[in-house]
């Protein structure tokens, strides 16, 4: 069993989603967004998403840690934000002792939805889907859950093909 925090993250807002993975089952914990306070300094905004992280994963108790990649788009200013917002999210997990993992954005959208350039709601419907959450999820907090989701599906496939590396006599063997 495993508990997975996954974290979109964003310099004036943050999503989370927290999931525990049981095999292929997947059990919706909780989700939300940090919602940053763009008034102050980026030092305090940083702060603010390293704080926030912290205080979930103490709360939340998670032993896995999921994480979109930097995306580069056009503005270079505001990828550089998002990579030190990502950059404090990381350390949060880093000083609790959680392993880090890290997931492009096609990835995440063609491991929930089958398609690597699905938009926002696409991914917000297969999230309620595949948690069986009775309303769609708020967007950012929507694509938190896919990374953590993504990040389970990943360990499934890590540890089948683990179990299925050996083969005797054309047989595969099972550890």
């Amino acid at each position: 069993m495993s508990i997975i925090l996954g974290i979109d993250p964003g310099s004036r807002l943050t999503g989370f989603g927290v999931i525990e993975a049981r095999g292929s089952k997947l059990r919706y914990i909780t989700s939300g967004c940090i919602r940053i306070d763009t008034s102050q300094d980026l030092a305090y905004r940083l702060k603010q998403i390293y704080t926030c992280v912290s205080q979930i994963i103490d709360e939340q108790s998670p032993n896995e840690f999921a994480i979109e990649q930097v995306f580069m788009g056009k503005n270079v200013d505001s990828a550089l934000k998002l990579g030190q917002a990502r950059g404090s999210a990381i350390v949060a997990a880093s000083m609790q002792d959680l392993p880090v993992f890290e997931y492009a954005a096609r990835a995440v959208k063609q491991a929930v939805t089958g398609r690597g350039a699905a938009d926002k709601e696409q991914v917000q419907h297969m999230v309620q889907i595949l948690l069986s959450l009775p309303g769609k999820p708020q967007a950012d907090a929507a694509d938190a859950l896919a990374i953590a989701i993504t990040h389970a599906y990943s360990s499934q496939n890590l540890v089948a093909q683990a179990g299925a590396s050996k083969q005797k006599k054309g047989r595969l063997k099972v550890f």
